[in-house]
C-alpha cells in the first residue's frame, strides 16, 4: 500500500528481536515509526481499519512469537517524550521513558512518582496496564489522557471513561495513548531523589536488571507473591533452551543469549504447571503474548 505524504520511517518485514527487552520476536508485516502525534494520525487515516496493529514502547511486558506479527508495528521508542510541569499538574507524552518520568518530577519537587523508576518500559504501556511497584500504581495519579483511535483521531479521556484494576485498564474504545495528565503532590526535591535512589538499589540487588527479560512475568495473586511461589515450587534456574527462570528473582524469566520465543513460551507453561501443582495456585501471566508461532 501507498501512502501519501508520510512522515517518519516505514520499515516492511521488519526482524522485532531488537525492538522488545526479551531480544527475541520474529518479523512484523511493517513497522512504523512516526515523528509526531501529527504524523502518527496522518499515518493512521490511511491505514485500513482491517489491519492488525501492535503498539511497542521499549517492548518489555510483552513476547513476539517467532513467526512474527502480521501487520503494523507502531514503535515509540525514542518518540513522544515531552514533559510539562506546572507546580503539581504533570502533563507528559506516552513515549516518555518511565524512569526519566520519575527523575525529572522528583527534580521538579513532586513525590508520588518514584516507583515509575523501576519500571522498564514508557508511560504509554504503564498507562495501558496500570503498570506499579511498591505499592504504588499508575492509574492512581491520573486525571485525564489523550488518546488517538484508528482513523487517527485525537481524543480526550477522563479517569472515569476506563475500568482500572490490578494490571488491567479496560475501555469500550479501540484507542492507544498519546499523552497523560497528573497531579503529583509537593515533596522536597532531594528527599524525592534519594527515594528513587533506594528503590533503584533495591530494584538492582532484587530483580536480574542486566539481562535480556520483560519484567514480572506473572501477576501477583491476592495476599502472595509470584515470585515466592515459584520459588518456593524449587522453580529457580530451570531452563528450556535459552529460557531461564532467574536465579535472582523466580518472577523473571531471562534470555540467557539464544532463547526464542518458543523457550520462554513453553517455559512460562511449564512454570504454571509446576506452580500450580506444588502450591495449588495457577498462576496468570501478566505479558501479553502475541504474533503466530514459527
Amino acid at each position: 500500500m501507498k501512502y501519501h505524504g508520510l512522515k517518519g520511517v516505514l520499515k516492511v518485514n521488519e526482524p522485532l528481536a531488537k525492538y522488545t527487552s526479551w531480544r527475541v520476536g520474529g518479523i512484523a508485516r511493517q513497522l512504523y515509526r512516526p515523528t509526531s502525534v501529527a504524523d502518527l494520525s496522518h499515518f493512521l487515516s490511511q491505514l485500513p481499519r482491517s489491519e492488525p496493529l501492535l503498539w511497542l514502547g521499549l517492548g518489555s511486558n510483552l513476547l513476539v512469537r517467532d513467526g512474527g506479527f502480521a501487520g503494523t508495528v507502531i514503535s515509540m521508542t525514542g518518540l513522544l517524550q515531552t514533559l510539562t510541569i506546572n507546580e503539581t499538574e504533570v502533563v507528559a507524552e506516552a513515549g516518555m521513558y518511565c524512569s526519566r518520568f520519575a527523575k525529572q518530577t522528583a527534580k521538579a519537587g513532586l513525590g508520588g512518582s518514584a516507583f515509575f523508576a523501576g519500571i522498564p518500559g514508557t508511560l504509554g504501556g504503564a498507562l495501558a496496564m496500570n503498570a506499579g511497584a511498591h505499592g504504588s500504581h499508575t492509574w492512581e495519579w491520573v486525571n485525564a489522557v489523550q488518546t488517538i483511535n484508528r482513523d487517527g483521531e485525537i481524543q480526550v479521556r477522563n479517569k472515569a471513561d476506563f475500568e482500572v484494576g490490578y494490571r488491567t485498564v479496560r475501555s469500550l474504545q479501540e484507542e492507544w495513548f498519546v499523552s497523560v495528565s497528573m497531579t503529583l503532590p509537593f515533596m522536597d526535591a532531594q528527599q524525592a531523589q534519594d527515594e528513587i535512589k533506594a528503590l533503584l538499589k533495591q530494584r538492582n540487588a532484587s530483580q536480574p536488571a542486566n539481562q535480556p527479560c520483560a519484567g514480572s512475568v506473572f501477576k501477583n495473586p491476592e495476599q502472595d507473591f509470584a515470585g515466592r511461589l515459584i520459588e518456593a515450587s524449587q522453580l529457580k534456574g530451570l531452563s528450556i533452551g535459552g529460557a531461564q527462570v532467574s536465579e535472582k528473582h523466580a518472577n523473571f524469566i531471562i534470555n540467557t543469549g539464544n532463547a526464542t520465543a518458543a523457550d520462554i513460551e513453553a517455559l512460562i507453561l511449564v512454570v504454571q504447571q509446576k506452580t500450580k501443582l506444588a502450591q495449588g495456585v495457577e498462576l496468570e501471566p501478566e505479558i501479553h503474548i502475541v504474533g503466530e508461532p514459527a
